[in-house]
């Protein structure tokens, strides 16, 4: 089995509910194990049109899940992506770019997958490519693995986490640490 790390967001509709169903339906995949999730984060959107202060109803709910699974990388993207369309996930005709920073019902991107290094342009990178720039994706995985290694960058998740230069808030929730689990 591979440990692999997710990352989970939601800023539209009931948000933790979102991210709590996303995690039911990694637990009810035969071929996903739910190892741990990070606490959750409130998170100040990347982009907010000018002139606007983003609300603190739209800013996303974070988190990230550690799983073990039997999927291949491939396959694994295939299942995170049909969680999102169950989860209300409508994906745009706008070009990445813009629709990097839509707003979502759900969000979920591969991290790590072991110390696989995997790059299908338009498809699959493994590690993510953007995951050392964004504070929303290092605060919650360094909750659950501070020591681990960038396959890659060759830092510990704490070391890019301290060179981070990513300005958003980035906010622990006051919602348990087994939030989860209920």
């Amino acid at each position: 089995m591979a440990r692999v790390y997710l990352s989970l967001g939601s800023n539209q509709g009931d948000r933790l509910d979102q991210l709590r169903r996303a995690v039911h339906h990694l637990r009810n995949s035969t071929e996903i194990e739910l190892v741990e999730a990070s606490r959750i984060y409130e998170t100040e959107p990347w982009e907010t049109p000018p002139g606007q202060v983003a609300d603190r109803s739209a800013w996303f709910l974070n988190c990230v899940v550690e799983i073990e699974t039997t999927l291949s990388p491939h396959s694994l993207l295939a299942r995170v992506q049909e969680i999102e369309r169950a989860l209300g996930r409508q994906r745009s005709g706008l070009s990445d770019e813009a629709r990097r920073y839509e707003p979502r019902t759900m969000d979920i991107d591969i991290l790590l997958y072991g110390t696989e290094v995997i790059s299908v342009p338009d498809n699959l990178h493994i590690p993510h490519l953007l995951m050392h720039e964004r504070g929303f994706v290092l605060h919650p995985l360094a909750d659950l693995a501070p020591k681990l290694e960038h396959p890659v960058l060759y830092q510990t998740i704490l070391e890019l986490l301290d060179q981070l230069e990513d300005e958003h808030d980035v906010v622990p929730s006051a919602l348990p640490l087994r939030w989860f689990a209920t």
